[in-house]
């Protein structure tokens, strides 16, 4: 323990740079894996490892991960003899810490989700962190912890989380990081939807702002009954902390964990207070270091009950330092708000008594909550679902704008990162490729094209055109247009064999250019439901779960163009007649691509020579 903890104080700094926490968002209990995580990522208590299994060869090691195995004792403990929330942030803190120092050689700060277990004494916590990407002057960590039972020898997965990191070089200047290059297909997945989570990430406020406005004010409070409810002020905690030696590191400054490990303590004051009972912890959200504490430093630590809904409760968290000097005026350094929950003998949650906001900022933080709830529950149910659970048509509205169009990209981007693709046909300059997995046949249909990735990626990701090279669409109605990157269209389809009308869908179509070189040009396609669209008795109404087109630059006028998609039931026949070579449909659909591409890029060229 005392040689990780110098590791991690001497890298800290190399090479004069150094690194600033920035946030941690959303320690979730549900552990947001499902679309977005890797095939061999397994869901908690999906699957144990039986004693004495036999291990796989290992592969080729990721120079950036680190691996850290912590027994738990009973200093590490609770008042239930449970490992505490408190020490295992320090934990997953400095492991994140020691893979960032890998790729910089000096490391950044922090962004998770997170599943909390209960650990008990004499068992191992296993947490292995690696860099999953590096943008330009941030990366992001994935961490994953297990559990494990040293006298059955049993092994299990039990959470997954996302550490983001931001570097910094002396006196504030933007440190250049090294690119990573992803080796295996879990690599590569990880680092495809690395872009797509730190794009939700910073548009999170923005959509906070925009559920509150659209929200009525008296709505909550309104139809909460306000008879019995417990002033918010009663729970108010205030604790203060010095920063000692063992706090920080060689330059003195504070271990991110250490203060997220005080800060939980003080949360889990505030929470008793409402409940009268010993609360668990479930979730943190929007983690955020704002700036660094030093030695000699006080903290001070605040706390409250922000709202108590039925079952779980929200306590914002605030941390401020100061100097010696009184005078000076305190420095907000980090805040957080934790989901606590109180849990009867049988595991099940208890209902809370309600909480009274105060006038002004309490009823801020109390309708703000709510808030975090609803992106709580949409993120949950949109993103955090396996694949196969996701319901085809989810219903689109404002507040869950992002996480669809995340997981709509990130969907596709999985599928494109798989490995096993198997050629099935080749028809001249277009290739076919299927891979076959337990519930969804996939297929992939590519070729090279003498445009400039660009221009492809403009046409293509307009429906209202593909009705110009494709048979199979009839018309394609501009919905709503969401933003410049999420559009929302009403597709008309021609009839199915053995169907006497035609189909109909409602597609979001979610369109990204690349994050950084290297990176296709993006355009996903997903199914949604709009309340002004219903089935209608003239059509039968299709669903997509996954596809679109993914254009890489080859040169400044040639690109590859592939197209994606997961083959519903409904679809099914119509994949395998064509990969069976029993027919050519597709892959004459897909050379009517290329003459519609080839001739837009000609009238493109025509228009500028002319003007």
């Amino acid at each position: 323990r005392a040689t990780l903890l110098l590791s991690r104080c001497l890298l800290k700094m190399v090479k004069g740079n150094i690194i600033v926490p920035e946030d941690i968002l959303s320690f979730c209990c549900n552990g947001l894996q499902g679309s977005t995580s890797p095939p061999s990522a397994r869901e908690p208590g999906e699957r144990e490892e039986a004693p004495g299994a036999m291990a796989s060869p290992p592969a080729a090691r990721n120079p950036t991960e680190v691996q850290m195995s912590q027994l738990v004792l009973p200093c590490h403990t609770n008042h239930r003899g449970e490992l505490s929330t408190g020490q295992l942030l320090k934990w997953i803190d400095t492991a994140a810490c020691l893979s960032a120092a890998w790729l910089l050689l000096s490391p950044s700060n922090p962004t998770c989700f997170l599943l909390f277990l209960f650990f008990s004494v004499g068992q191992v916590v296993n947490i292995k962190a690696k860099v999953n990407r590096a943008f330009n002057s941030s990366m992001e960590v994935g961490i994953q912890v297990s559990y494990e039972d040293l006298c059955s020898g049993r092994h299990c997965s039990i959470c997954k989380a996302y550490a983001t990191f931001v570097a910094q070089g002396p006196l504030g200047s933007k440190v250049r990081l090294k690119p990573l290059t992803p080796q295996t297909e879990e690599e590569k997945i990880e680092y495809s939807i690395a872009a797509e989570r730190r794009r939700m990430r910073l548009v999170h406020k923005d959509t906070l702002k925009d559920l509150l406005t659209s929200s009525p004010r008296e709505t909550e409070l309104e139809t909460r009954d306000g008879s019995g409810a417990v002033p918010a002020e009663r729970t108010r905690v205030e604790s203060v902390e010095l920063v000692l030696p063992p706090h920080a590191n060689h330059q003195g400054n504070t271990f991110g964990g250490q203060i997220m490990a005080w800060m939980e303590n003080v949360a889990t004051i505030a929470a008793s207070r409402l409940c009268h009972a010993h609360p668990t912890l479930r979730a943190i959200e929007m983690f955020h270091f704002r700036g660094p504490s030093q030695v000699g430093d006080r903290l001070v630590l605040k706390a409250i009950v922000n709202n108590a809904f039925k079952n779980s409760m929200e306590v914002g968290v605030s941390a401020e330092a100061y100097g010696q000097e009184m005078s000076v005026s305190r420095r907000h350094i980090n805040s957080a708000f934790m989901t606590f929950v109180v849990l009867d003998q049988e595991g099940h949650p208890r209902t809370l008594p309600m909480v009274a906001p105060e006038p002004g900022d309490g009823e801020r933080r109390y309708r703000e909550a709510s808030a975090r709830k609803k992106i709580r529950l949409d993120r949950k149910y949109v993103v955090s679902c396996k694949q196969t659970e996701v319901p085809l048509s989810v219903p689109w509205d404002q507040s869950n704008k992002v996480y669809l169009s995340y997981n709509n990209v990130s969907a596709l981007k999985t599928l494109v990162a798989k490995a096993n693709w198997a050629l099935a046909r080749e028809k001249e300059k277009v290739r076919m490729y299927t891979l076959e997995e337990d519930k969804f046949l996939s297929f992939r249909i590519e070729m090279s094209v003498c445009i400039a990735a660009g221009r492809a990626f403009s046409l293509l990701s307009n429906l209202r055109r593909r009705h110009e090279w494709d048979s199979h669409y009839v018309s394609a109605e501009l919905v709503q247009k969401v933003d410049d990157d999420d559009m929302i269209y009403h597709v008309v389809s021609q009839k199915l064999r053995n169907e006497n009308k035609p189909q109909d869908f409602v597609i979001l179509a979610s369109r990204r250019k690349p994050c950084s070189k290297g990176d296709p040009y993006v355009v996903a396609f997903r199914s949604v439901t709009l309340p002004t669209h219903p089935a209608r008795a003239e059509f039968t109404r299709g669903e997509t779960l996954c596809s679109g087109f993914c254009i890489w630059p080859e040169s400044e006028e040639m690109s590859k163009v592939a197209y994606y998609n997961q083959a519903m039931p409904g679809y099914l026949n119509y994949v395998t007649t064509n990969v069976a070579g029993l027919s050519s449909d597709i892959c004459s659909t897909f050379e009517a691509c290329e003459k519609f591409l080839l001739k837009n890029k000609e009238d493109l060229i025509s228009r500028l020579q002319d003007f």
